[in-house]
C-alpha cells in the first residue's frame, strides 16, 4: 500500500527514520524493528553500489546470512604484481562468501521489513525541526520503476534518525556540526555474465587482485566470481584516471572482453572514518556516511554492518531515556574494535601502493606463509592476531629487508 503523503498539520511520527537501505542502514532498521520500534527505511529505489561482494566469516556469522544468499565462495586469492607475477594465497581452513549487491542488499531491506520496519523509495531532500523540535525528514518519494513524483515533498517526524546515506552523505552534512570532507576513492566496476565456454585459467573459486599502475596508480583492481556472474573494477582518488579504461583492461587480460556486461556502476568510497558520527541530540550516521571502509583493502560490508549494529544499539538506549551523548557511542565501540586494524591498512595503503615498485615488492611479501597467515586471520575474524608473536617478529624483519631492498623480487 503507497502510503498518503504526511501534511505539515499531520506528519506521522517514527521512533527512528533510517535514511539509506545499503548493509548499513538496513542492519540498523532491522535490530532497530526487532526492539519493537516503530521504524521507517526510505531509500532511494535502483541505487547499486559498486562492490566486489566479498564477504567474510564472521559477517556471516555476526548478521545470520543463510547460503542462499552466497553467489559463490572463494577459496583462494589471486595477488599480481605490476611485472605480472602471480601469488596464489589459499584460504585454509574457511572461505570468503561472495554476494551479488543487487540481491545481498534487497534481501537485508525485507529482513527488516520482515521484522517490522516499514519501507518507502524516495530521495532524502532535508531535515528541519517542527516546533517543540522533532526532527522533520522531507523526501522526495519515488516509484517501483525509481521515477520520482512531482509536486510537494513529503514529511515524517523522527524522535531519532541514522543516515546511511553514503560517502557524501546529505544527513551529515546538514545535521552534524563541524562535519569533515573525508577524501574518496571512486570506484568503478562492471557486472558481467560469465560465458558458457569460460576463459583459460578461470577460476571460479578464486579472487584475483591486480596491483598496477595502469589499472590503479593508488588502488587495485580485481576480478572476483560471483557464480553465473563476475565484479570486475578498479578504484582511484585521481580524479584524471579512467577507470572505465582500466575495467576494460582488466576484462581483456582475463578473457572477458566480449563478456556481456549486465550493469555498470559507480560509486565515491571514503578512506578514513569521520573523526565524528553523531549530533549530539538525534542524528547518527554510519556505514559509508561515517567513512567506515577500510584503507587498502576497500572492504566495506563488514564495517557498515557493524557500524549499522552499534547504532542501532545507542539510538535504542537514547529511546529508552538515556543522555543524547549515548549516541557517542557508536563511534566509540566501533573505534575501540576495529580503528588499530584501520590505522594499520591505511599506512599500508600510502606505502605500498605508491609506486610499481613497491606494488611489487609488496606481492612478494605475500609469497611468504607467515604473511598470508596472519592476513587471513585478520580478515576472517576482524581483529588483529596477537597470539603469534614469533610470526610477527619475523615479518617485522622480512618488511624490513624488503623495504631496504635487500630481498630479490
Amino acid at each position: 500500500m503507497t502510503p498518503k503523503p504526511s501534511t505539515a498539520a499531520t506528519p506521522e511520527t517514527f521512533d527512528v527514520v533510517v535514511v539509506g537501505g545499503g548493509p548499513a542502514g538496513a542492519t540498523a532498521a532491522d535490530d532497530l524493528a526487532r526492539q519493537g520500534r516503530k521504524v521507517l527505511l526510505l531509500d532511494r529505489a535502483g541505487r547499486i553500489k559498486p562492490c566486489g561482494g566479498a564477504i567474510p566469516p564472521r559477517l556471516i556469522k555476526d548478521f545470520a546470512i543463510p547460503d542462499s544468499q552466497l553467489a559463490a565462495r572463494a577459496h583462494s586469492a589471486r595477488m599480481v604484481s605490476p611485472s605480472d607475477v602471480r601469488v596464489d594465497i589459499p584460504i585454509e581452513g574457511g572461505f570468503v562468501g561472495m554476494v551479488d549487491r543487487e540481491h545481498f542488499d534487497e534481501w537485508l531491506r525485507e529482513r527488516a521489513a520482515s521484522h517490522g520496519a516499514q519501507r518507502r523509495s524516495g530521495r532524502f531532500e532535508r531535515l528541519e525541526r517542527d516546533a517543540d523540535g522533532t526532527a522533520m525528514i522531507l523526501y522526495r518519494p519515488s516509484g517501483g520503476d525509481g521515477a520520482e513524483a512531482d509536486g510537494p515533498l513529503w514529511s515524517v517526524r523522527a524522535k531519532a534518525v541514522i543516515g546511511a546515506d553514503g560517502a557524501r552523505s546529505a544527513v551529515a552534512q546538514q545535521a552534524i556540526p563541524g562535519i569533515e570532507k573525508v577524501a574518496c576513492v571512486f570506484a568503478y566496476h562492471e557486472i558481467i555474465a560469465l560465458p558458457e565456454q569460460q576463459p583459460a585459467g578461470y577460476d571460479p573459486t578464486r579472487c584475483d587482485v591486480v596491483y598496477r599502475g595502469s589499472i590503479s596508480p593508488d588502488f587495485y583492481g580485481w576480478v572476483f566470481p560471483h557464480g553465473k556472474t563476475l565484479s570486475i573494477g578498479t578504484g582511484s582518488a585521481d580524479k584524471g584516471f579512467s577507470l572505465r579504461s582500466a575495467v576494460a583492461t582488466l576484462r581483456a587480460d582475463a578473457g572477458l572482453a566480449g563478456a556481456r556486461t549486465i550493469r555498470r556502476e559507480g560509486a565515491p568510497l571514503p578512506m578514513k572514518p569521520l573523526k565524528r558520527w553523531d549530533n549530539g541530540r538525534d542524528v547518527v550516521v554510519v556505514g559509508d556516511a561515517a567513512g567506515v571502509i577500510a584503507p587498502s583493502s576497500g572492504e566495506g560490508i563488514y564495517y557498515a554492518m557493524a557500524s549499522g549494529r552499534h547504532a542501532a544499539t545507542a539510538v535504542g538506549a537514547l529511546l529508552e531515556g538515556a543522555s543524547p551523548r549515548c549516541l557517542g557511542q557508536a563511534r566509540k565501540l566501533f573505534m575501540r574494535e576495529h580503528g588499530r586494524v584501520f590505522w594499520v591498512l591505511g599506512i599500508m595503503q600510502r606505502f605500498w601502493y605508491s609506486s610499481d615498485k613497491r606494488r611489487e615488492r609488496f606481492v612478494s611479501i605475500c609469497k611468504d606463509k607467515d604473511v598470508q597467515q596472519l592476513t587471513f586471520d585478520a580478515y576472517m575474524n576482524k581483529r588483529l592476531v596477537r597470539k603469534k608473536p614469533m610470526a610477527h617478529v619475523r615479518i617485522f624483519f622480512k618488511d624490513m629487508a624488503h623495504l631496504l631492498g635487500l630481498v630479490r623480487v
